[in-house]
């Protein structure tokens, strides 16, 4: 569990940013709506990753494509869940390339890879890609946010094997709640907190009807003075370790009501199997149904499966399956030649918490919820006592039965 300083120091954090974004409103943009860079403040050029030697280099074809790197700034890697194309994504590296005081690189999925949680590729090859993003290194990846991570901080990518911060988002709907354990933008930071390189996720609450592409600007520009702060904390050796932080902005991130840290709540949205049919999955899919939630089904990977689910229907080649080889010995196991399918809908109302100490509810109330995580689940300590004791009763119970 996190100690009590080390709470309090992000809590010192946050409640600075909400004295620089109050006292100096005009300047939590880094870009303004034409595009163009306005003055925030500027890195010290002791920010620098001082460890920047990697097991390769970048081919020169591609850095020169990007420009050069400054080895005087911080090197911050980008990924996301969404897609290295997601608008939330670049609205993220445009607003830090037009900031000019940090080297961006990018490594993300090839396609959308919302929902897959911490899962890494185990079997089979990862395929790597150039993508050409103005003012950033950067690459497609086949996999999923944690590989992609995991990958640069391996020396075999990039020109460095630790950069200063990693940044995953900006997500397409918020990550609150028990949804965070299904989330790949949240997974893409604690991968880079589990090697030891400092990390943020960042989610726009986004809704259906109500939300715009411009809003990712509007979330990146917000959180600038969060990730310069991060930044200067890093530079002076007084970040706090132990964790790393999920952020989640309000749906209208214009009409925020500051920082607040939370702890992580209960939420949950609420999901329902229905059987479904190949027709009606690709229809869906074709359709581009808009999911309002952090928990976004991989569409993509859902019509391609169900495409080839008719195909093997469809096909001469029939595949049989054992449906149950239990009974007498003569009698003749079940074979089947048809398969199910079912597909998880998500209803757009979130359960859970509400109370402004936790994610959710202060993200409802309009507050922008920074709340710290780590890789190791805890319990409370007086929960702790009580599953010991039970545990002890259980024992004693089991072991006088067994005599």
């Amino acid at each position: 569990m996190a100690s009590v300083d080390s709470r309090n120091s992000v809590a010192s954090l946050a409640a600075s940013l909400n004295d620089l974004l109050n006292k100096n409103q005009s300047q939590a943009s880094a870009v303004d709506d034409s595009g163009q860079k306005t003055e925030v403040g500027s890195l010290d050029p002791s920010l620098a990753d001082s460890s920047t030697e990697g097991a390769s280099r970048i081919d020169e074809h591609h850095e020169s494509s990007t420009g050069s790197n400054n080895e005087d700034r911080p090197n911050i890697l980008i990924t996301n869940d969404d897609g290295v194309t997601a608008p939330g994504l670049r609205a993220l590296v445009e607003t830090l390339v037009n900031l000019g005081s940090c080297n961006v690189f990018v490594c993300a999925p090839d396609s959308d890879k919302s929902g897959t949680g911490h899962s890494v590729t185990t079997r089979g090859l990862l395929e790597v890609g150039s993508v050409n993003i103005d003012g950033a290194t950067a690459y497609e990846v086949s996999g999923t946010p944690a590989d992609c991570v995991s990958l640069s901080l391996s020396g075999s990518l990039f020109s460095w094997a630790k950069p200063t911060l990693v940044i995953s988002g900006i997500n397409k709907g918020s990550n609150c709640g028990y949804h965070i354990v299904y989330s790949g933008t949240v997974a893409g930071a604690r991968e880079a907190f589990i090697n030891g390189v400092p990390s943020i996720a960042i989610s726009l609450n986004w809704s259906r009807g109500q939300s715009s592409d411009k809003d990712f600007k509007v979330t990146a520009n917000i959180c600038l003075p969060l990730i310069l702060a991060v930044l200067d904390a890093i530079a002076k050796g007084t970040y706090p370790t132990g964790y790393f932080l999920n952020i989640d902005v309000p749906t209208h991130p214009s009409e925020h009501k500051g920082f607040k840290v939370t702890r992580q709540g209960s939420s949950r949205f609420i999901g329902r199997w229905q059987a479904a049919t190949t027709q009606r999955r690709l229809s869906s899919y074709l359709r581009g149904k808009e999911p309002g939630m952090g928990i976004q089904l991989a569409q993509l990977g859902l019509a391609a499966s169900a495409a080839g689910a008719a195909r093997k229907v469809n096909s001469s080649y029939k595949h049989t399956e054992i449906d149950s080889v239990a009974g007498r010995k003569d009698e003749t196991p079940t074979i089947s030649t048809q398969k199910q399918l079912f597909q998880i809908e998500f209803t757009e109302q979130e359960v859970g918490d509400t109370h402004i100490d936790f994610d959710y509810g202060a993200l409802q109330q309009g507050y922008i919820a920074i709340t710290p995580l780590g890789a190791v689940s805890h319990t409370e300590a007086d929960i702790h006592l009580l599953v010991t004791k039970w545990v002890e009763a259980a024992w004693d119970h089991v072991g006088q039965a067994s005599l």
